[in-house]
């Protein structure tokens, strides 16, 4: 992360579960709310784009790309990561995507209620203005180790 990145505070927390099984089912549980009140592709409004919508089924694809323990830990962060796009108008880190000068990338950072930090990352297609939800996780280890006050090791 950046020392200049603002970070969203949402007022939920992660979702707990044993086994991958309990955290999709309160995640899924989460979407098809969403999803019953949309007529097509379920989507979210966000504050920070001016309530446009954000798409929300490229989300599921990218996830069930990965293996099991993974997508357990993207999905923990599901409801907060619904939370910060809808509320948040924190400016997210913008560039544009290497793969493809047709797209943007939009990162946003967030804090759940006990201090955990979570990064959400939204794909913008320049042409047709439509943003999609692409991946929510916590940031590597040791981008998180640093924000954790360690105790000194005892001199024996």
């Amino acid at each position: 992360m950046h020392s200049n990145t603002q970070i969203y505070k949402v007022k939920s927390d992660k979702i707990s579960g044993e086994n991958y099984i309990d955290v999709e089912r309160v995640a899924r549980q989460a979407y098809r709310i969403i999803a019953g009140r949309t007529k097509r592709n379920p989507y979210i409004r966000s504050a920070y784009f001016h309530k446009d919508k954000i798409f929300l089924s490229l989300f599921w694809q990218h996830l069930m790309q990965k293996h099991e323990g993974d997508r357990k830990r993207r999905l923990r962060y599901f409801n907060c990561a619904i939370e910060l796009l809808r509320h948040s108008t924190i400016p997210p880190e913008t560039k544009q995507n290497p793969l493809n000068k047709n797209e943007l990338l939009h990162r946003f950072t967030g804090q759940t209620i006990h201090g955990d930090i979570f990064i959400v990352h939204i794909a913008e297609d320049k042409r047709k203005g439509n943003k999609f939800l692409i991946s929510v996780f916590p940031p590597k280890q040791q981008d998180r180790t640093s924000q954790v006050k360690t105790k000194k090791p005892r001199k024996w």
